[in-house]
């Protein structure tokens, strides 16, 4: 098939709007050019270029249609609103039965004439976060496009994107690009994607941005190597790097001395926002006084006097750091609080000074829970927001809490308040571990409900996929916390401390989470229904370690001969009683002993008997692994009762006598999970 080649060259994309640009460049590209089938579709993308190669069909066939239209009697108005649509005439149409008909025939399309009419079009309604104008034109893009190739099968498809005779936009496709901006200007021709590539690579220009990032890698990692160092893991800014070189060449760069006694994450933080340096650290692990940083490109010195100038920059920078750090601890970060109600934390929800005396109840009522002192996890709280006010936050957001440890050790709060107000945000995502300190946990899991309640209490809630304030991500910071450190608590206590009015709404949201959250890590999230759905009072539906090992056991039934079996004759059960309750009511009631009269009912009775009492223990103790097993015993002599015994006897007493065995069966079977909820 026919080679389709295209790249977009600009003047320099923003990093973090690439990788979706080639996206968006496939996507648009594949709906209109669908009669021609693209596949085989590659991308490209880095700082100056877009690129996309496809395999094509080499023209859309003629096609011949046809169209019912209206009634022949039809006002004269549908027939002429017919014809406009298909962009026909009336002598075009011709009369079968009743109605009007219009045959039509679309000429064959060559690939190049479809292409040459769809890339103006796409390009026009490229889809960037951003875009400027630039001369006379109206066209937009994200930054000034320079060139554009566009090839079939190595021959020059030919548009323009003028817009009207008026618009003032000359730029026309060719075969022609660029080289690295210093290393290789000038333009040279291509014929394909291939020779795109080479000459590219030969002017020092490399295309695939997984390759770049390799290089950036490797390098790095072994210039750190070298100096007995690693580098901090930063895919974020890996990636950030590889969009911003097309030729990357790795130095390492050397922090003075003066500098090396700030905050390691204040270092950190300052060189990957303003520099998009990379962070070393020691064997030890302590920060190192070199950093690493990415040219692009080859300089005649070894990169010396690229070197120096990071160097001098890097200063500068972590001169204004050193300024808020030194400035912040002349004030108490306790002191701050009064200013904490200048800060709006949502226009429904007041202030933070607000919001801080709400988390200083909330951590104090879940502390005992927790294992926590009340007094210290009530002080966590009272600090967890002051840093918001410092000048090193106000700099760089990304470091609250952070300071707001540093600045409470050096006020000589307690070493477990200040842990608390750093990790209280904590986990902010699936790579961030949970807070396992009780002070810590206590504030963090005060601080992720009351934004819970609060914003579910205001009727801001996640809609579809739009979640603007991270309500999703912080249930399930609240349920890892839960979850990985064991907690037996019930969640609805937990939402009542926080707010009673929204605790079942908020119930449901975090079940929904969980569910979605079990769904990811490949357990059966239809057994979490079944689990939830149980009837017995010692089920703790709202403790998720209680509904996480009862699922596990659950599970485990399920998976083999005999939980398999004891679904299928639970729901021969369900059913007969369903049928049957609605026209009787429900099948409660004792059994009466002397209507057992066949030995497999009797068999089934006595099961049911010694395990009511066994599965009612077991599961007051929460011996869900015995509870189970218990229940798995029913699984003989419930086969045998459906094999030998009639239910609808047509003697009435032992009709209602069998329903109400069946019932309780179906009792017993619910009080560990309602087994209706299981799919397949």
């Amino acid at each position: 098939m026919p080679e389709l080649f295209i790249e977009l060259f600009s003047e320099e994309i923003p990093a973090r709007m690439q990788r979706n640009a080639a996206a968006e460049l496939q996507r648009a590209l594949s709906a209109a050019l669908q009669p021609i089938a693209p596949s085989a579709i590659r991308t490209w993308f880095g700082p100056r270029r877009l690129a996309l190669r496809a395999e094509v069909a080499d023209k859309v066939e003629a096609v011949a249609t046809i169209e019912r239209g209206p009634r022949a009697n039809a006002p004269e108005q549908a027939l002429i609103g017919f014809l406009r649509k298909h962009n026909a005439s009336k002598e075009q149409l011709r009369q079968e039965g009743d109605y009007w008909v219009l045959e039509k025939t679309a000429d064959a399309v060559s690939a190049a004439d479809l292409i040459a009419a769809a890339m103006p079009v796409i390009l026009r309604r490229f889809a960037w976060p951003k875009s400027m104008r630039w001369g006379e034109s109206s066209f937009i893009w994200v930054r000034p496009l320079r060139r554009i190739i566009c090839l079939l099968d190595g021959q020059l498809v030919p548009f323009d994107l003028r817009d009207g005779a008026d618009d003032g936009h000359g730029l026309a496709s060719g075969n022609l690009t660029e080289g690295h901006r210093f290393h290789a200007p000038g333009a040279f021709a291509v014929t394909s994607a291939e020779t795109w590539q080479e000459g590219l690579a030969a002017r020092r220009v490399l295309v695939d941005v997984d390759v770049r990032k390799q290089i950036i890698a490797k390098r790095i990692a072994g210039l750190a190597a070298e100096k007995g160092l690693t580098v901090v893991d930063d895919p974020g800014l890996l990636d950030e790097v590889a969009g911003l070189v097309e030729w990357p060449v790795p130095h390492l760069g050397r922090i003075s001395d003066e500098h090396m006694d700030l905050p390691p994450e204040v270092m950190q933080v300052s060189m990957r926002i303003n520099q998009r340096y990379f962070a070393l650290r020691t064997p030890a692990g302590a920060a190192a006084p070199w950093f690493a940083f990415v040219a692009n490109v080859q300089a005649d010195d070894d990169g010396k006097a690229i070197i120096a100038g990071n160097d001098r920059v890097l200063r500068a920078r972590f001169s204004d750091a050193r300024h808020f750090w030194d400035l912040d601890r002349k004030e108490r970060l306790d002191t701050r609080l009064l200013a904490l109600a200048n800060v709006t934390f949502h226009a429904k929800l007041g202030t933070q000074a607000e919001r801080v005396r709400r988390l200083i109840d909330l951590a104090r009522a879940i502390a005992p829970k927790v294992g926590a002192d009340p007094t210290l996890a009530a002080r966590a709280a009272e600090l967890a927001k002051a840093d918001l006010v410092t000048g090193m936050v106000g700099e760089f957001p990304e470091l609250q809490g952070v300071m707001g440890r540093y600045y409470a050790l050096h006020d000589g709060e307690d070493p477990a308040v200040a842990d608390a107000v750093r990790d209280h945000y904590a986990p902010r995502g699936p790579n961030e571990a949970a807070p396992s300190a009780p002070v810590s946990i206590a504030v963090a899991l005060a601080d992720k409900l009351d934004q819970l309640v609060g914003f579910f209490a205001v009727g801001e809630k996640p809609t579809g996929s739009g979640d603007p304030y991270a309500l999703r991500r912080a249930a399930l910071g609240v349920i890892r916390i839960l979850r990985e450190n064991g907690f037996r608590i019930g969640l609805r206590d937990l939402l009542s401390a926080a707010d009673a009015k929204t605790a079942d709404e908020v119930f449901a949201f975090f079940i929904e989470r969980l569910s979605v959250q079990l769904r990811s890590e490949g357990a059966r999230y239809d057994v979490l229904n079944a689990v939830f759905g149980a009837t017995s009072d010692g089920a703790a539906p709202d403790d998720i370690n209680a509904l996480l090992l009862r699922m596990a056991q659950v599970t485990a039934l399920l998976e083999n001969a005999d939980g398999a079996n004891l679904l299928a004759a639970y729901r021969r059960a369900a059913n007969i009683l369903r049928i049957e309750e609605r026209k009787d009511g429900p099948y409660t009631g004792a059994l009466d002993a002397a209507l057992l009269t066949a030995a497999e009912e009797v068999a089934l009775a006595q099961g049911v008997q010694a395990a009511e009492s066994e599965i009612a223990a077991y599961l007051r103790e929460e011996h869900f692994e015995q509870a189970v097993a218990q229940l798995a015993r029913l699984r003989a002599p419930l086969d045998a009762f459906f094999e030998k015994v009639t239910v609808n006897a047509q003697e009435p007493d032992y009709r209602r006598n069998r329903l109400r065995l069946l019932n309780r069966v179906r009792a017993i079977m619910d009080q560990i999970a309602d087994f209706s909820r299981i799919e397949g």
